[in-house]
């Protein structure tokens, strides 16, 4: 048989226990466990205590002894990334973990209860998704503080609302189908109906909105730290550093570009495993 045109060659895959993973969404995967492995053991890897000051020389330039150069009081930029990478990985993780969990929980008994809980729910829901992120974050912040906790709790307010909308749509579809209505004719209870029929039928999609709201909650946790509302001295995550450091960013310094490839890296490689998260994942039905 005569071939029209030649065949585009198919992306490498790695399959371990039967999840397919691509290169580009390994690479991903290697970058995330990379930072986590860092906010985990990072301070402990650190050549200098974060805050102290090593140089006399303000925005110093790499080096042997500083990696990554010198900030703008001359504390060693390497130990603060590796400090940093605690708070901004480990408050959005937290943040997107309790968001997550609080939304799709609530998404998936408003759909299977249906009614006026469903209804009362939903608006309000949607009054409060109303809010701009950002402003209510500024808001909340500025009023009571910006403790470690207020910052997990307020970043988790403002996602939860779109976990929650985004896993009613899918769990009305998957509510409606004969699996479901068979479960429920035989005198199956909510929270069965819940957890082992449309749960896992959603799992694949949550997973992904999940990552996505792991990089808003990261660039909004940035940017609060930007505006001096995020994590306070003589801690810092990211974006603290970055805004520490902006007037170094006319010199070229590196005490503002290694945060920024920082906050970069993490997100873009969030983005990459969830456009290629393994086929048995994506599709519950294989």
């Amino acid at each position: 048989m005569k071939r029209d045109g030649p065949i585009a060659p198919a992306q490498p895959e790695l399959n371990a226990g039967g999840y397919s993973f691509s290169w580009v969404g390994r690479i991903g995967l290697l970058i995330i466990l990379f930072w986590a492995l860092v906010a985990l053991i990072g301070p402990w890897l650190a050549p200098y205590p974060p805050g102290e000051i090593v140089d006399w020389d303000y925005f110093g330039p790499v080096g042997g002894e500083y990696w990554m150069g010198t900030d703008y009081l001359g504390r060693d930029i390497f130990s603060r990334i590796l400090m940093g990478a605690r708070y901004t990985v480990g408050i959005a993780f937290s943040a997107v973990v309790l968001a997550c969990t609080a939304g799709v929980l609530l998404g998936m008994i408003a759909a299977v209860m249906g009614g006026w809980f469903d209804m009362i729910l939903s608006r309000l829901l949607d009054a409060f998704n109303g809010i701009p992120s950002l402003l209510f974050g500024l808001v909340v912040v500025a009023a009571v503080g910006s403790s470690i906790p207020i910052l997990v709790l307020t970043l988790a307010a403002i996602y939860m609302p779109g976990s929650y909308r985004f896993a009613r749509a899918l769990a009305v579809n998957v509510n409606t189908m004969d699996f479901v209505t068979v479960a429920r004719a035989r005198g199956e209870q909510t929270g069965y109906l819940i957890l082992r029929e449309i749960f896992p039928n959603i799992l694949g999609p949550v997973l992904a909105d999940l990552g996505l709201r792991f990089v808003f909650i990261v660039l909004v946790l940035s940017g609060l730290s930007f505006l001096g509302l995020g994590v306070q001295p003589p801690y810092a995550d990211w974006g603290a550093l970055v805004r520490e450091n902006i007037e170094g960013l006319s010199l070229g310094a590196p005490a503002v570009i290694f945060p920024s490839i920082a906050i970069a890296s993490l997100t873009i490689s969030v983005n990459m495993l969830i456009d290629n998260l393994p086929s048995k994942i994506r599709d519950r039905s294989e």
